[in-house]
């Protein structure tokens, strides 16, 4: 017999955007987001049976999406994401969990002349604020907020050595490189116990991002880095303690490379070691290291 082990669906790829107008000023402020609605509950049937009558339309999560935008604040997104994913578990009985995903694209104000211009903006890079809230009936609200898409580099201050060297080993040791990755890092807050409590955390989220991104970029720039893995290590610890209500922080670091090259063919050039500016940007392959740094024993919630 078989029988389904987990099942949710949704609507993907919602794409919003809210304009905030200050009728006294003038200004206006903008958020672009893309939004992922994703069910669970006593849906079983509607894959066993054909039975469509367990089914939340994704056209429905889509309007909802827009309405609830309409209504509601869209910053924090962890609010957004949090009224979103309550709606659902309790406008309907039989749904048991709401996940909502909520990418907030950056749009960043224009200064003109000196000035911060009411209504104009730019795109100030491919950088993302993420946020994923789940809401399980009776088990309050689970959010992880974090930062993708920040692509760093530094022509110096970093090295790797001391590492394993055996018969497949072609690395040399190097006690300084260049460093570039791209940021994608989370921090899990405690536990909520319900919509109120997220909505009392508001001042919270958006202190702990700037938090959370200015201690990556600071960390990453002035520290002169032994590996990717100590590194993120350190930010992780730097974060916990910038802000006490998370539980747990995690960071995926692709470890971009940039190679030499050997220009000695050419009437004896000297490009490699000190003597090296002229460098290969490499698309693949690359490094990626992981990791989660917890307060305790902490199980993954999302």
């Amino acid at each position: 017999m078989a029988s389904i082990a987990s099942a949710r669906y949704g609507k993907d790829n919602v794409r919003v955007y809210k304009v905030e107008r200050d009728e006294k000023t003038g200004v206006q402020t903008v958020t672009e987001m893309t939004v992922c609605v994703l069910l669970e509950g006593a849906i079983e049937v509607s894959y066993t049976k054909a039975d469509n009558s367990v089914v939340v339309a994704t056209d429905s999560m889509k309007n909802t999406v827009y309405v609830k935008a309409k209504e509601h604040p869209v910053t924090p997104p962890e609010l957004f994401a949090s009224i979103l994913s309550t709606h659902f578990i309790d406008t309907y009985p039989h749904l048991t969990a709401a996940h909502v995903n909520v990418i907030t694209h950056r749009w960043t104000r224009m200064t003109i002349d000196g000035k911060p211009h009411p209504h104009s903006f730019y795109r100030d890079g491919n950088e993302t604020r993420n946020v994923e809230a789940v809401a399980r009936k009776g088990n309050g609200i689970d959010i992880r907020s974090g930062i993708a898409g920040l692509l760093v580099l530094k022509s110096t201050g970093s090295q790797f050595h001391g590492f394993i060297r055996d018969e497949y080993t072609t690395l040399p040791e190097v006690w300084d490189r260049i460093l570039s990755t791209d940021v994608d890092a989370g921090w899990s807050w405690k536990t909520f116990p319900d919509l109120s409590a997220v909505k009392a955390a508001i001042p919270k989220f958006d202190k702990a991002f700037d938090d959370a991104r200015n201690i990556t970029m600071k960390t990453f720039a002035e520290e002169d880095s032994p590996s990717v893995q100590n590194t993120m290590y350190k930010m992780c610890e730097y974060i916990m303690e910038a802000v006490p209500e998370v539980d747990s922080v995690d960071y995926s670091l692709p470890n971009k490379h940039y190679f030499e090259i050997d220009m000695s063919w050419h009437k004896g050039l000297k490009n490699t070691g000190k003597d090296a500016e002229v460098y290969a940007p490499q698309s693949g392959p690359n490094g990626l290291i992981k990791v989660t740094v917890a307060r305790a024993q902490v199980a993954s919630k999302l």
